[in-house]
């Protein structure tokens, strides 16, 4: 893409009511932009990197058997008033001007799921059955703060499992921690399996996914020389204890919860009357599971540990392009399309009314892997800089296409 076909412009503004960074170099960089508190329109840029984490997640969801579905966001009342839930304070609530009916926008999705798999389900053969969707959530913040990491709408991937014994739900939920941290660690996040409560659902507990973040809403107890960390509303942990696995010293840290696992038990099934046939012909309750990853918040979260003064540092995995292409006072028309026509997807900065100065600090900004600048003043040359170090060099040109 040619940044002069670009809609958006890079600004210099800094927003001095967000202390968050990720806030700051989203909307600076033009990935983002806030129509009003807590909510987002998602920029080309920003759209390109939701989408790569997207596809992260699918590959993921895919091969542990999950099956995508897309369920409404317009939820029927009578649903949450039936699993209890219909006085949660996030809740969004519309009604409809032509008749009596009245709606809440779903800030998940069991009210909705577990009816629809009800459909489906007749006997324990049927089983497992496990979907997943990426789709916006709608959530009344009391206060919706530091960017895109806490909004009131946003996007997310939950998937909502079901089983015949809490004994295969278990190793299903093991399954999908390991899938959560694969997807975490592509996306450049060092995220920490983190021990929280169950909630209302469960006496057991459930996993929340953090990433270690001065922006971060949570605090964790947690060993820096190996994963342990413990929700510090659950925890009996106190900063400089012994850590309970590898016995290295406990940290009080902030965090960010990019996910989350729960153990629901049967308490959905018994809301909806969710029954199937087991092998004997009895009638038995299914067990299930839910399990979130926030992907609006984690671009957020992405941008908080990858960055430097300059700006963003995207992983290559999720950057909105592998390759900034600068020219400076020579056409480059030429080794763009050559770079297109090998399926490299490039941001070629054409623009005639910046100086050189200018275009660097955007690179920095937008935070794309490489830098390529092609200039008269190294004719049959490019200078490459990778954006995560200072060291530049001169490559051919045309070794540079070939090798890249």
């Amino acid at each position: 893409m040619k940044i002069t076909n670009l809609f958006t412009k890079t600004t210099k503004h800094i927003d001095e009511e967000v202390k968050a960074v990720s806030h700051n170099y989203l909307t600076r960089a033009g990935f983002v932009h806030q129509e009003m508190s807590g909510v987002y329109t998602i920029l080309p840029l920003g759209r390109r990197v939701l989408t790569r984490i997207e596809n992260i997640i699918r590959k993921e969801m895919d091969s542990i058997g999950s099956q995508e579905v897309t369920m409404p966001v317009l939820h029927p009342k009578e649903r949450w008033i039936k699993s209890g839930r219909s006085e949660m304070d996030v809740l969004f609530e519309t009604k409809s001007r032509w008749s009596k009916s009245e709606y809440f926008l779903g800030p998940t999705h069991e009210e909705i799921v577990v009816p629809l798999v009800g459909r489906f389900l007749s006997s324990y053969k049927d089983l497992p059955i496990s979907v997943y969707q990426i789709q916006t959530k709608f959530r009344d913040e009391k206060r919706a703060k530091s960017g895109i990491i806490r909004g009131r709408e946003f996007v997310m991937k939950d998937m909502y499992s079901f089983h015949e014994t809490p004994e295969e739900l278990e190793e299903y939920y093991e399954k999908v921690k390991l899938s959560y941290l694969k997807i975490f660690d592509e996306c450049g996040i060092k995220a920490k399996v983190t021990k929280a409560s169950g909630g209302d659902f469960t006496k057991k507990y459930s996993h929340e996914f953090m990433a270690l973040s001065s922006a971060g809403e949570d605090l964790i107890f947690t060993c820096l020389d190996c994963s342990y960390a413990e929700n510090s509303e659950v925890s009996q942990l106190k900063e400089n204890d012994s850590c309970p696995e590898c016995q290295g010293k406990i940290f009080l840290k902030k965090a960010i919860e990019v996910g989350n696992i729960f153990d629901l038990n049967n308490k959905f099934s018994q809301d909806f009357n969710l029954f199937y046939t087991n092998e004997k012909g009895e009638k038995k309750m299914p067990v299930s599971g839910c399990y979130g990853i926030g992907t609006t918040r984690l671009i957020g979260a992405i941008v908080e540990n990858n960055h430097d003064d300059k700006g963003i540092i995207w992983p290559a995995t999720v950057a909105p392009f592998q390759v900034h292409l600068i020219s400076l006072n020579q056409e480059s028309e030429e080794i763009y399309q050559r770079l297109l026509d090998k399926n490299v997807e490039v941001l070629y900065d054409n623009r005639l009314d910046k100086t050189a100065g200018e275009k660097f600090n955007d690179a920095d900004l937008i935070g794309i892997p490489l830098r390529v600048v092609v200039s008269s003043k190294n004719p049959g040359q490019v200078e490459i800089k990778k954006r995560n170090n200072e060291e530049v060099s001169l490559v051919e040109i045309e070794e540079f296409i070939e090798n890249i």
